[in-house]
């Protein structure tokens, strides 16, 4: 059977905004929206294990190798990239950005390291009005 969701839920980011597209106990689709000049968290996850498909707009990723050294990539349209469980990422928009992400359904995992608005680790709960 084919289900239609149209539910989509919109949480409201400093930075932009996701869209869940879909959230089930196995995985979740989000479309998330960054604006030029804005950038997400430094942030890591101790369980959930996201990628990432850029659809449209540049952005420079800053991510930890596997000896704890932070890399820089510029990311465009049709790129994608895995954030690995325990590494601290960071994605800032040069254009605007689209991109689509894939992850495990811990969605409350996120361990923020440096935030420009300070905000603390896991869910906001302002951030999620309906």
């Amino acid at each position: 059977m084919i289900a239609v969701n149209t539910s989509v839920k919109v949480v409201k980011k400093p930075w932009g905004r996701e869209e869940w597209l879909h959230h089930n106990d196995r995985y979740v689709m989000k479309k998330i929206v960054l604006r030029a000049g804005q950038r997400t968290s430094l942030q890591s996850h101790r369980v959930k294990h996201e990628t990432n498909h850029i659809v449209s707009g540049k952005a420079t990723l800053e991510i930890q190798d596997e000896q704890g050294v932070f890399q820089k990539f510029s990311l465009k349209a049709g790129d994608t990239y895995t954030v690995p469980q325990h590494r601290q990422h960071r994605l800032t928009a040069i254009k605007d950005v689209v991109m689509i992400e894939t992850s495990t359904p811990e969605v409350d995992d996120v361990i923020r390291h440096q935030d420009d608005t300070g905000r603390g680790d896991g869910r906001i709960e302002s951030e999620h009005v309906k």
